[in-house]
Order: C-alpha cells, then structure tokens, then sequence
C-alpha cells in the first residue's frame, strides 16, 4: 500500500477546503490506517466512532430502500464530521471547524475518494 500517497490525498483535501482541521482513512471495522490529524486528535478513537456511524447509515439506507451509502455528515455546535464511504471495507473522515464549506468539501471529497479507493485497492 502507498502510503504516501494516502497521505498526500489527505493533505491535498485539507489544504484545499476551507475549515478542514484533520482527515483520517480507516477500515469499515474502525481500525485506523492512515491520518493526518493535530497532536490533539485521537485517529483511533475518531476512527471507531466514524466506522460505528457510517454502518448504521448504511443500513438504514438499505433498509429504507436508498441505495448504496456514499456519505454522512454531522453537524455540531462547532464543527463538522463528514465521514465518506470508500468501498465496503474502508472510510474516510473529514472534520471541519465552523468555518468549513461544507459544498467545497463535497465538491472536493468525490474525486479524492475514488483516488483513495484505487490507492487502497489489492
């Protein structure tokens, strides 16, 4: 696995979307395979909660009769965590303060995914 160009990804989304504070790719499982997150940031923990989400948004997308998830996004009092489906084994997360644009992220997100997703592919 390149992790380089993991990481490059990650920078490459949060240099170009306003109010993106830290990026992290995990399994679906929660496990952390790369970040790029300040000190105060846990990428385990931010992984596990993002993976926990990210399946109950799956299955009510599939219960419901939506299709196949692509995204979620929580809005809080402070910020942002959007987490992105990369296949059906792994994810990426993306939190952002208050001043994320959140359309420059989904604009931004779509393409980085897929280049993550080949990145990431056996």
């Amino acid at each position: 696995m390149d992790y380089d160009a993991l990481v490059a990804e990650l920078r490459q989304l949060r240099e170009n979307v306003a109010g993106v504070t830290d990026t992290v790719i995990a399994a679906s499982d929660g496990i952390p395979i790369i970040s790029d997150v300040a000190k105060s940031v846990d990428p385990a923990h931010i992984s596990a909660l993002a993976a926990a989400g990210l399946g109950i948004a799956r299955q009510a997308t599939e219960v419901i009769g939506l299709g196949s998830l692509s995204q979620t996004v929580v809005f809080g009092s402070k910020g942002y965590m959007a987490v992105y489906a990369v296949g059906r084994m792994s994810l990426m997360v993306a939190l952002g303060d208050k001043g994320l644009n959140l359309g420059r992220l989904l604009h931004e997100s779509r393409p980085a995914i897929e280049r993550i997703g080949t990145i990431l592919a056996p």
